[in-house]
């Protein structure tokens, strides 16, 4: 019997276990504390096992009974978009603010894809943007000006 290996499976799985092994690593830094008082490095510590552990059963999965996949061609139009909107949201957060950085970097990669029309991608920013402003700034509460000293507000 012939044994199927999917490469992009244990490739996958691979990048998880070595992700979840970082977060295991960097939360042993930290204070683990108990069960019922849980210190920093705990939350750390049971996503990165977690996140491990999956990773394993993917590449487990891919050497095991994996469907013989090629990879097609790299989008490298998207992954360079993608890449710069990072950057981009990482240069000009503080200088523009939250909102507007936040805007253009979803906008930004919206556009990656070829087959997105420019009104969907601005109503995909918009409400983007309009999520991480809830989620961040007013659910969790982190201390990052909506608007930036570089627009004059």
């Amino acid at each position: 019997m012939e044994r199927r290996r999917s490469f992009p499976d244990v490739l996958a799985g691979g990048i998880f276990v070595l992700i979840g092994g970082a977060f295991v690593a960097g939360s042993l830094g930290y204070e683990l504390g108990t069960p019922l008082r849980m210190g920093p490095g705990a939350f750390p510590l049971l996503a990165g096992v977690a996140v491990a552990g999956l990773g394993l059963a993917i590449l487990v999965k891919g050497l095991v009974a994996g469907e013989v996949i090629a990879f097609g061609p790299i989008p490298w139009r998207a992954v360079a978009v993608i890449v710069a909107a990072l950057v981009f949201f990482g240069f000009t957060v503080r200088g523009l603010g939250f909102v507007p950085a936040s805007a253009v970097t979803a906008l930004l990669t919206t556009l990656a894809s070829t087959r997105v029309r420019p009104l969907t991608a601005v109503l995909v920013a918009a409400g983007l943007t309009v999520a991480a402003t809830l989620i961040f700034v007013v659910g969790l509460q982190l201390r990052i000006p909506l608007w930036g000293p570089w627009l004059g507000f």
